[in-house]
């Protein structure tokens, strides 16, 4: 029998190698195979962070079917950005369940006592020393929006026992609503939180309206209560400044079972703050209550205060209504605990 030729590879290989061949191409297939392996298994692999990056890992609630983009339009078009239903990280959590309800006639006393010792605030206000730092208290001073239909709209609508205000400013929006109020005959407590400290270079804007500042003290808060006081005794009954960040002091209305029957959210106009005053005021707002704000058109478009509100309206499933600059929700469903 003719002998079978060398394989072409082999053919070059001298004869005194020739019996190590096969082991030689075993160990370059096993290698070979290994090594893509290895490749493989390092790509599927998270990569490690960096020290400066942040990793957000989801809660499981979050990782679910219901976790579907839904478009949100202000025009009820349907046209418009995509906001997921659930977020991919848990941005729902604002604090826990709510104490037990404090009667609304009981409301200003249960404040009183807790933040101010069970004094007025308005006691003896203002002193010397503060009067002369003053502007000329006005009993209607300046604001945006702060006459709008949608205060009387509400007001009338809702009937509130208990209003809460964030953003207060000069007071302009709280004794409009106080005005209203008596009108129709109601006598509601207006809470208005505000920490009272403006915002960075507002003075080069309300110049004419707001004192001049003493050692870092902005004087807002005794201009506010100065404004409550020339519009008489019975708006400085009603209208109750809560001088404390808007979360601090939602956290605390919360805890203490200080609920409200009308809410309006106009103090940080940006996305995240919008966004957090909604969701920690939503806990303090009366089944059957209703949420309205400022700022729904803005420059800000999508990127602000509209944003917030659309984002939670779809997320808690109701509508927005937006009435002029002003924006409403849908009351609030009974039975919705937050």
């Amino acid at each position: 029998m003719k002998p079978r030729g060398l394989p072409a590879a082999a053919a070059g290989v001298p004869a005194r190698l020739r019996p190590h061949l096969p082991r030689v191409t075993a160990f370059l297939i096993v290698f070979s195979v290994g090594y893509s392996l290895g490749i493989v298994s390092s790509s599927a692999r998270p990569s490690t962070p960096k020290p400066s990056q942040t990793v957000i890992r989801p809660h499981a609630a979050h990782l679910t079917a219901a976790s579907v983009g839904v478009t949100a339009s202000s025009n009820g078009t349907g046209a418009g950005a995509a906001y997921p239903r659930s977020p991919p990280h848990d941005l729902f959590r604002f604090g826990d369940k709510c104490g037990e309800a404090v009667p609304a006639e009981d409301v200003v006393k249960t404040l009183l006592d807790k933040l101010f010792d069970g004094e007025s605030p308005y006691a003896s206000f203002p002193p010397e020393h503060t009067a002369k730092l003053l502007h000329p208290a006005a009993a209607r001073p300046r604001g945006w929006g702060s006459t709008g239909a949608v205060f009387a709209d509400l007001i009338e609508e809702v009937r509130p026992d208990v209003i809460v205000e964030l953003g207060a400013f000069l007071g302009a929006s709280a004794l409009h609503m106080a005005a209203v109020a008596r009108n129709l005959s109601l006598s509601p407590a207006i809470l208005c939180v505000d920490d009272f400290r403006g915002w960075p270079a507002f003075r080069g804007r309300f110049r004419r309206d707001v004192p001049q500042q003493r050692h870092g003290d902005a004087l807002l808060l005794p201009q506010f209560m100065a404004n409550v006081l020339a519009a008489g005794p019975e708006a400085a009954k009603a209208v109750l400044p809560l001088p404390f960040s808007t979360a601090s002091t939602l956290g605390a209305l919360c805890r203490w079972g200080v609920y409200a029957d009308l809410i309006e959210v106009d103090a940080g106009h940006d996305f995240h703050s919008a966004w957090a005053d909604i969701n920690l005021a939503w806990a303090v707002l009366r089944p059957g209550g209703v949420m309205f704000g400022h700022d729904y058109f803005t420059a800000a478009d999508d990127r602000g205060v509209r944003r917030a509100v659309t984002l939670f309206a779809r997320v808690k499933g109701l509508t927005v209504r937006p009435h002029g600059q002003h924006w409403i929700l849908s009351p609030k469903p009974r039975g919705d605990g937050r």
